[in-house]
């Protein structure tokens, strides 16, 4: 860190909001050129803020992939949009991603509007562009930026990467000057017990379709580091109902089997060496207003 180009150097946090499943996670995804947040066809699967670490130049960026922003209806909703403002409130450059899709609906006039009631600046991306219609995105083009004066507007697509390398550049040269946070090799700040939940979580999300959509949690209960360079790691399932637990488990256990076999997979690929998963399932009603449980994955307990 002490070469002769350190002082040329620049850091910043760029966070990352918008509305369930616009696509933040994807673009995080891309922006760092590999996979650190979790992706799903389902929504407010972001909880937690997670951190993937990109270089350009002489910037390091630090995004942050926040949950989605949306009405809150139980605590830990209320704790995810705590998480999402909070991302923003700390960052040197906010990236408001709009799903082309879906246009301005009921969540993305509540962004507009906190972003306007903070007086906070930010940069308009809107997302899915091959997607839509050429004169239906100026159209949405024109309505948000009279709901809120942007600083720059970027028409991407975060899965395809169209007009993503523009975005990044231009972020680059927004970071303040300053010494790198993180080490030049390191894409994430997200402990390897958490990444592993991650993972598992976002296979059940996948595998169990709408039977569980946001009635589980994941904790990574045990991490062994083998003498022969392997790792058992025993993870916990928490579902909130006894009767879910055959749905999880399925028929003669093949649905847990196949869940821990894909996660399996991903962590060995991730980590670059071999993985004994163990899943684990328990019963833990109402772990949604359970304040432990919400320490283990990053967000804060509301109280009120």
């Amino acid at each position: 860190m002490n070469d002769k180009n350190s002082e040329k150097r620049r850091c910043g946090f760029v966070a990352l909001i918008g509305a369930p499943n616009a696509g933040k996670s994807t673009l995080l995804n891309q922006m760092v050129g590999a996979k650190v947040s979790i992706v799903t066809h389902k929504v407010q699967t972001t909880r937690a803020r997670i951190r993937g670490i990109s270089l350009l130049g002489d910037a390091q960026i630090v995004f942050v992939d926040t949950p989605g922003i949306f009405k809150p209806r139980r605590r830990l909703d209320r704790a995810m949009v705590e998480a999402a403002w909070g991302g923003a409130s700390d960052a040197d450059a906010v990236v408001l991603l709009i799903d082309a899709e879906r246009g301005i609906d009921e969540d993305v006039d509540r962004i507009l509007a906190g972003l306007n009631k903070d007086g906070r600046s930010a940069i308009l991306a809107i997302n899915k562009i091959d997607l839509v219609r050429r004169e239906d995105l100026l159209a949405l083009t024109a309505r948000l930026t009279q709901s809120h004066t942007f600083t720059e507007v970027f028409m991407i697509s975060a899965e395809k990467g169209d007009g993503v390398e523009d975005m990044k550049t231009h972020l680059a040269g927004l970071m303040p000057l300053g010494p790198w946070h993180y080490p030049e090799d390191q894409i994430a700040d997200v402990p390897l017990r958490s990444m592993a939940a991650e993972i598992t979580r976002e296979k059940l999300y996948l595998r169990l379709h709408q039977e569980l959509p946001y009635s589980l949690t994941v904790e990574t209960e045990k991490w062994e580091e083998r003498k022969d360079g392997s790792a058992r790691i025993e993870q916990v399932i928490y579902i909130e109902r006894e009767s879910q637990k055959k749905i999880l488990i399925g028929k003669g256990g093949q649905s847990l089997k196949t869940i821990g076999q894909l996660a399996r997979e991903e962590m060995m690929e991730l980590f670059g060496h071999t993985v004994h998963l163990f899943l684990f399932v328990k019963v833990r009603e109402n772990w949604g207003d359970d304040r432990e449980r919400f320490r283990e994955i990053g967000l804060n307990f509301p109280t009120d």
